[in-house]
């Protein structure tokens, strides 16, 4: 019994490793494009993601939307598409290894989804604050 303890507590901690490389390299990315933009730039933050995350805006279908409008608060959860109805599989990374494990995806719904929410593309600074943000739920 013993054994497959052990042996789960490892594979879960090189899962969780091997999944957390590329999620560093894109933050690594736009720290860099962050420190570009603003010198001043020292970090990103979680709370400003949080408030990032959260806040309501008139998207771009001129509704009042936030990221919670199809994610929900609890990011360990499904969520569901507002204006399509489709299921959106958990956004946190403890709960779905599935994310943030492509540079790729990260770049093109962050993207999307700033757009829909804010109606412009996010900042380095910005989309940085939200991955930190979704990393810690």
């Amino acid at each position: 019994m013993m054994k497959w303890i052990s042996f789960i507590i490892i594979f879960r901690f090189y899962s969780l490793t091997a999944q957390a490389a590329p999620v560093d390299e894109y933050l690594r990315q736009l720290a860099s494009e962050a420190k570009q933009d603003d010198p001043s730039f020292s970090s990103f933050d979680a709370m400003r993601g949080e408030k990032i995350f959260t806040s309501t805006h008139v998207g771009k279908r001129g509704k009042r939307v936030s990221c919670t409008s199809c994610h929900g608060k609890n990011l360990q959860v499904d969520g569901e598409n507002i204006f399509t109805g489709k299921r959106i599989a958990p956004l946190s990374p403890k709960a779905n290894p599935k994310r943030l494990s492509k540079i790729k995806n990260m770049k093109k719904w962050l993207r999307r989804n700033f757009k829909d929410v804010y109606n412009r593309d996010g900042t380095a600074r910005e989309k940085g604050d939200v991955l930190l943000y979704i990393m810690n739920k």
